[in-house]
């Protein structure tokens, strides 16, 4: 497998690349059909330099979706060690629950000729949480925002291009990249849609009605 290692503020020490060689042969183990890992290491210095991290985020690229994980700490090793842990734990529940699925068939379950979709939550999105949203009752901020501009309610911002698929790809995706949500456009209705977790192999999906805007967010 091919292993690509950067860095961003930071110098990349051939003993880093050495123990990223190390620890790829346990994705490989894992993950026999990927073919390429990304390995980015950012460094970060906070409040004039008197805190300092570094985040450690792993891409792992093969045939399918891309699975990622990312850890933050004050030792870039110690990050490293925790983010092929995480990726390790994502590409087991994955393979769990591929084995399970084929096993024990359960989960989100499509009737093609009612249309009926079982063993999932479907519930209407809030209308209160896009309300404050709209009229900046909540604050949005970007993910180049300082420490400065910090409030006790923020959302960071991150965009994606749009991706349509059904409501168990999305949970499979969802798994990969070992998010507790994820999401995307329900292929069957077109609606903005997300996946969650709940407890166990139990999800839920939340669909976003599309409409007009109110008069007073139009204007």
């Amino acid at each position: 497998m091919e292993t690509n290692v950067v860095g961003v503020g930071v110098n990349i020490s051939d003993r880093f690349r050495s123990v990223v060689e190390d620890k790829v042969i346990r994705i490989e183990n894992l993950a026999p059909r990927a073919q390429r890992i990304d390995v980015k290491v950012t460094h970060r210095a906070y409040h004039n330099g008197r805190m300092e991290d570094s985040t450690v985020e792993l891409t792992l690229t093969g045939k399918g979706p891309l699975i990622r994980a990312e850890a933050v700490d004050g030792d870039k090793f110690t990050a490293l060690d925790i983010a092929v842990d995480k990726l390790a734990e994502q590409l087991r529940r994955a393979k769990e629950k591929r084995v399970d699925a084929r096993n024990h068939p359960r989960g989100a379950k499509f009737e093609k000729g009612s249309g009926v979709l079982e063993g999932i939550d479907v519930e209407p999105a809030s209308a209160d949480v896009i309300r404050r949203v709209a009229t900046g009752e909540i604050p949005v901020v970007g993910e180049s925002a300082g420490d400065e501009e910090y409030t006790p309610v923020v959302i960071r911002v991150k965009r994606f291009d749009a991706e349509w698929m059904t409501v168990e790809d999305a949970v499979d995706r969802m798994e990969l990249v070992g998010h507790d949500f994820f999401l995307f456009i329900d292929a069957r209705t077109d609606a903005p849609s997300v996946v969650y977790r709940r407890k166990g192999w139990d999800y839920g999906v939340i669909s976003l009605a599309t409409q007009a805007a109110p008069a007073e967010l139009a204007s």
